[in-house]
């Protein structure tokens, strides 16, 4: 057994089943002590929600978080420092009160609370009823005024307006070329939209869970790869099996 750097989304992919949350951590753990694997979470959360998801869950200590949909980067989840070099990288051509200033003509989209409006990112809860004919007016608009971004709806509420250079996928690129790790030498694990970004990225092994929502389900069957594999169990049960079929456990 060799090191592998292990990515996952958090809610309702790692969290949902508390026993199987159990005994992956210690898996995970044991991996990371014996050969160095380095542990990722990767969720939409904010900072703020994800120290209130660590004092409701039993959560391992990563070796880096990504937080708000892949817009911020952590090395030390205690100091809740975000690295520079990332939000360098997002800064560019970014421009966060203009992109707010055309979301306010829809008023459809919902802010999310405060601490969900992050630097890099704007986000508003959208019915899914009414997603298909607005998603298309409103990247349009943010097209025709000149905006380079990207706009992710996900779990069928939750949209996103992100730098065009941000996501879970692409700060998973910026992790892995960090720390030198190959891409047959990670694993990303999801169960929703904002994480179709993690199993397109690249050629890195990927757990989609077994509970999965339709838009990634849909997404895997329209991409189908001999390196991405559908878990018949859910939550961490799911990450496990998948885990067992690449290999990285044993």
């Amino acid at each position: 057994m060799t090191a592998f750097l292990f990515v996952t989304d958090l809610d309702n992919t790692l969290i949902g089943d508390d026993a199987a949350l159990k005994e992956l951590n210690q898996h995970l753990e044991q991996h990371r002590q014996e050969h160095g694997t380095k542990i990722v979470y990767s969720t939409g959360r904010s900072p703020a929600l994800y120290r209130k998801l660590t004092r409701e869950k039993s959560l391992l200590s990563p070796d880096a978080l990504i937080t708000s949909v892949g817009t911020e980067i952590c090395f030390d989840p205690q100091e809740e420092i975000v690295d520079q070099e990332w939000a360098d990288v997002l800064s560019q051509g970014w421009n966060r009160d203009a992109v707010v200033a055309i979301a306010a003509h829809y008023s459809d989209l919902v802010p999310q609370p405060d601490t969900e409006q992050r630097p890099f990112k704007a986000s508003y809860v959208l019915s899914e009823e009414i997603s298909s004919e607005l998603l298309p007016r409103l990247e349009s608009s943010l097209k025709e005024k000149g905006l380079d971004v990207k706009v992710i709806y996900s779990g069928g509420q939750d949209l996103d307006i992100l730098p065009q250079k941000g996501d879970k996928g692409l700060a998973l690129q910026f992790l892995r070329q960090k720390w030198d790790m190959d891409a047959t030498k990670t694993v990303v694990c999801g169960d929703s939209g904002n994480d179709i970004a993690l199993f397109s990225a690249g050629e890195e092994r990927g757990i989609i869970v077994g509970n999965a929502r339709p838009e990634l389900r849909q997404w895997y069957e329209e991409n189908k790869k001999d390196y991405h594999y559908f878990a018949q169990a859910h939550y961490a049960d799911g990450i496990l099996e998948g885990l067992y079929h690449f290999g990285f456990l044993a």
